[in-house]
């Protein structure tokens, strides 16, 4: 926490800090240390920007208010956001306001963006258990195989998003992993679908979960085998405030230029916890530039990644603009001075 002042009025700033179970490739002298875990997504970078800025505002606290420093663990699938907020983080640490900032490779160093409403989708995953009979490969009559219901189903899976979800909506059905069988001539008795699905608004969602059930039970009755849909609830859509977003799209062209602002970013399939906080608390989620040279940086959660320490300043410095801007006026910024 830093505070000035007499003003009851506080924001919150916030930056996540776990790595990833990814084996990193680079052989630079900085590489993870850790045999299958690396800084995949930048969140090193984003706690050392928050630093940064505590450091700042703690040299120079001549503003009149109170921020909150989150530093939240388990981003990267343990909903940290939601097991802090359940654990009283907003009644402890009452804010008006609350940020994040992620590196976005895809955006050159330099530049930065947000945008009003969903700037990340909303996920889910799931587990489709297929069960049939299993038996000798050289007699699949007398068998009820599971593996050729899984792979049809896999296929129609897909007509989730191409023939359910509005066009000029945005969804994004994945299956990244099938398990069946334990050697080649044996039919296995199950075979088990896993993915994920992403959507940018929750009645999407819903629409994708209810799809999953049907096509899932029915598919599977169609083979004479039966289906156990599992959903496994992940996170909400990450939903900017209109009026947190805009005055921060301001100050990211006070900070890096009107040209490298980009106030109307599009938004992105990937999720993020900080949605659980803006659910409760206005807010703003926003990128700043990771590429270097002028091009886009490799991607996140790619064992090849690295961190653009160049931006850590930057970062920090805007940190410490926004929150200097945010308390104005006696902290109390005024909604109709912004666009």
């Amino acid at each position: 926490i830093v505070k000035n002042g007499d003003s009851p009025r506080a924001i919150g700033l916030r930056a996540d800090m776990d790595a990833l179970p990814v084996q990193e490739v680079n052989r630079f002298d900085y590489a993870s240390a850790n045999p299958g875990r690396m800084h995949a997504c930048g969140h090193d970078g984003h706690t050392t920007m928050l630093l940064g800025a505590a450091t700042l505002l703690a040299k120079r606290p001549d503003f009149n208010g109170t921020v909150h420093f989150i530093f939240q663990p388990g981003e990267e699938g343990g909903a940290g956001a939601r097991k802090m907020m359940e654990d009283g983080l907003f009644e402890r640490f009452p804010a008006r306001a609350v940020f994040a900032l992620h590196n976005w490779p895809a955006l050159p160093a330099g530049q930065m963006g947000v945008r009003v409403g969903p700037i990340m989708a909303a996920t889910f995953r799931f587990e489709i258990r297929i069960r049939g009979k299993g038996g000798h490969a050289a007699q699949p009559h007398t068998t009820l195989d599971p593996i050729p219901v899984a792979c049809a189903l896999v296929g129609e899976l897909q007509t989730l998003v191409s023939r359910t979800v509005d066009p000029l909506d945005s969804a994004v059905l994945t299956v990244g992993k099938i398990e069946s069988g334990t050697v080649e001539n044996i039919i296995p008795d199950e075979a088990v679908i896993y993915g994920t699905c992403r959507a940018l608004r929750m009645e999407t969602q819903e629409l994708l979960i209810e799809g999953l059930r049907r096509i899932g039970t029915f598919m599977a009755q169609a083979h004479r085998a039966t289906a156990e849909v599992i959903i496994k609830p992940g996170y909400p859509p990450t939903v900017n405030h209109a009026h947190e977003a805009r005055f921060m799209a301001r100050i990211m062209a006070e900070a890096v230029g009107a040209a490298n602002a980009h106030a109307d970013v599009p938004p992105a399939m990937t999720a993020e916890d900080f949605g659980f906080m803006l659910e409760q608390v206005p807010g703003a989620y926003g990128f700043i530039g990771n590429g270097r040279d002028g091009k886009p940086g490799v991607n996140l959660h790619n064992p090849a990644y690295d961190f653009n320490d160049d931006i850590l300043g930057p970062g920090a410095a805007f940190w410490d603009l926004l929150v200097r801007r945010w308390f104005e006026d006696d902290g109390n910024i005024r909604r109709e001075k912004l666009p």
